[in-house]
């Protein structure tokens, strides 16, 4: 079934049916747009844009680790440098693979993109299917920890947080819809703003010889561990593990590399080494605050929360600190809406998700994806209530599998490219694969029955849906007869049939495309026998034979009152009598001057093109008749 008329100016592009799938590594980028430059982003505005979540989690990574080396007590909070140290070298090595992952894909993917080419088809599936169910996940978590920030400081509103947290997400999703551009400018402020106060109490911090206030922990129980004295390989292993939380968004500017300027691929690794330059800062930074000020964690207080108070005192800057926090925890989610839709978009290319989220809008936004994004989200918000402890169990383990993918991927393409200095650059990878993976297992096996198990479960179940949508669309191709030649074009005997109500303007103009466009014309028109319907039967009929078209007026008795129905089964009689013609059903509708003028109409138009749609082969051809207004 085809639609005949099409809007003649069309801001979003499909991508091509029979795509292939993905470059192979070192395919040069798309050539520049000029005109389409101003909607994509320069370095720093990839910092506001794609850099969020990472920047964001230094609010939640360090109290990971705190959290999990209290339970030796104080000897045990000695270990919190040695452990950030690990984890900001492991930041380095990602660092320095998604810069090469980034030059050697430039059109994104990232994780993706690198199993894909070095992996085979299903690495890269759960590759994808890890970045996903990590965005997804990314949006809830940080909409929720910074609504989480807010009813802290404003108890009164707990009650109402899950409302709350939908108007954030509702206001992120609007911004992104004006693309991702636009999106960066409205953040680039608070991002700013939260980086340069960090950094403010860090260095401050040093300065100081004791904590300049301790209010905020002040009659809140210590969760630290008074009768444990000594500190395993395990669990440092599971500190490290919980503290590689602050390296989720890492991978998201080599995802998002198409939505850089010209040259995309310079300002993209520009803008992944200031993010790891920075996040690496901040993280070390507050470990050496921590030991410090020998910080222990306490209840119904945040790391981040106490440090400031240390740092700053519990003054008007203490505040700016949490406020800048709150805000940048509910705008994180900003990363998951510039990274995921593009990495959606290459998947509908490679048939494994439906083409229209490769669709682009003209602001250069993969607005369906967002939408989707938001959707999925929103459904995470109301199943947990708004309640940030119940979507962090899930969260991080798929990007350490994507991580781990990727840290693979980039071994075998130093190992195939042999370019200068190789056995280094895979070696480095290769470590950093190893560290990424005891992460995955560690924080799967740890956090399973907090909740892990739904990702365990939702990651194959959505690598199989992937390979659905790709079957599916395989036996499409292959019904369309993509890749194939088909036969040279033969004309048949057109013939249109076109329904009628009344006669009016719209209906001469009908008749005026159908004898355009057929060498025959019908007109049907379906008659009820009731007296209420009679006379108007009867006016229709009296007023054709004085109008005197040219064009015969079939009459389609209904004795059920239905529309649809008589003319879907006259036009599959019509087919089956006259198998050689091209029968076109021209559909006359009216399109109001005014947006609201269309609730006032009867959808007449909607029921038959359905209708005909569902019981025939014919093509349907809906006429716009466009009002002035008047």
């Amino acid at each position: 079934m085809s639609t005949v008329s099409q809007p003649a100016n069309r801001p979003e592009q499909p991508p091509p049916a029979a795509a292939a799938g993905h470059p192979a590594a070192g395919t040069p980028a798309p050539a520049p747009d000029p005109a389409g430059d101003r909607h994509r982003l320069t370095a720093l505005q990839g910092l506001a844009a794609l850099s969020l979540d990472a920047m964001a989690s230094v609010a939640y990574g360090p109290e990971a680790i705190v959290l999990v080396l209290a339970a030796a007590g104080a000897h045990g909070l000695g270990f919190t440098l040695p452990v950030t140290l690990a984890i900001a070298a492991l930041l380095a090595v990602l660092v320095a693979s998604y810069r090469q992952v980034i030059a050697a894909f430039p059109n994104g993917g990232g994780s993706y993109a690198v199993a894909k080419t070095h992996l085979g088809r299903r690495s890269a599936l759960v590759a994808a299917a890890s970045l996903v169910l990590d965005y997804i996940l990314n949006v809830a978590v940080s909409v929720t920890a910074g609504v989480a920030a807010l009813t802290s400081a404003f108890p009164a509103l707990y009650g109402d947080r899950m409302w709350i947290c939908l108007a954030v997400l509702v206001l992120v999703t609007a911004i992104n819809l004006r693309g991702i551009a636009d999106s960066a400018r409205a953040f680039l402020l608070p991002t700013a703003v939260f980086v340069a106060s960090i950094l403010a109490m860090i260095v401050v911090g040093l300065f100081r010889d004791a904590p300049a206030s301790t209010i905020t922990a002040t009659g809140h129980a210590s969760v630290l561990a008074h009768n444990a004295t000594s500190v395993g390989a395990l669990l440092l292993l599971k500190a490290f593990a919980s503290g590689c939380s602050a390296l989720t968004g890492v991978e998201a500017v080599a995802n998002a590399v198409p939505s850089f300027r010209a040259p995309a691929t310079r300002r993209a690794q520009r803008t992944e080494v200031a993010l790891g330059a920075l996040l690496g800062a901040m993280l070390i930074g507050l470990s050496l605050l921590i030991g410090r000020f020998h910080l222990q964690p306490v209840e119904g207080v945040t790391v981040l929360a106490q440090l400031a108070d240390a740092s700053l005192g519990h003054n008007w800057a203490f505040y700016v600190v949490q406020f800048a926090t709150m805000v940048l925890l509910a705008l994180a989610a900003n990363t998951s809406f510039g990274g995921l839709p593009v990495l959606m978009g290459l998947l509908a290319r490679d048939n494994y998700l439906p083409h229209v989220f490769g669709l682009k809008a003209d602001r250069q936004v993969h607005r369906h994806g967002v939408l989707a994004l938001a959707a999925v989200a929103a459904a995470l918000l109301v199943f947990s209530g708004g309640d940030v402890n119940t979507l962090v169990p899930l969260f991080a383990i798929g990007v350490f599998v994507g991580f781990t993918l990727c840290q693979a991927g980039m071994v075998r393409h130093w190992y195939r490219e042999r370019s200068a200095r190789w056995i280094g650059k895979a070696l480095l990878n290769g470590l950093g694969a190893v560290l990424t993976a005891a992460a995955a297992v560690v924080v799967t096996a740890t956090k399973f029955t907090e909740g892990a198990w739904l990702i365990v479960i939702a990651l194959p179940l959505l690598v199989l849906a992937f390979e659905a949508v790709h079957r599916a669309y395989a036996r499409i191709g292959d019904r369309l007869g993509l890749g194939r030649v088909p036969e040279p074009p033969r004309r048949a005997r057109s013939l249109v049939v076109v329904p009628v109500s009344h006669l009016s303007r719209l209906t001469g103009e009908a008749l005026n495309a159908a004898v355009s466009l057929g060498d025959e014309v019908i007109a049907v028109t379906v008659t009820y026998d009731t007296p209420e319907d009679r006379p108007a039967t009867e006016a229709l009929r009296r007023d054709w034979e004085l109008w005197n078209p040219g064009v015969d007026l079939l009459e389609l008795p209904s004795p059920t009152r239905s529309l649809g129905r008589p003319i879907a089964d006259y036009v599959a009689d019509l087919t089956a009598r006259r198998p050689e013609a091209r029968i076109t059903v021209l559909i006359p509708e009216a399109e109001p001057a005014h947006l609201w003028q269309r609730v006032l109409q009867n959808q007449r138009g909607a029921v038959l093109a359905r209708a005909v749609r569902r019981d025939t082969g014919a093509v349907i051809c809906r006429l716009r008749f466009r009002l002035t207004p008047g």
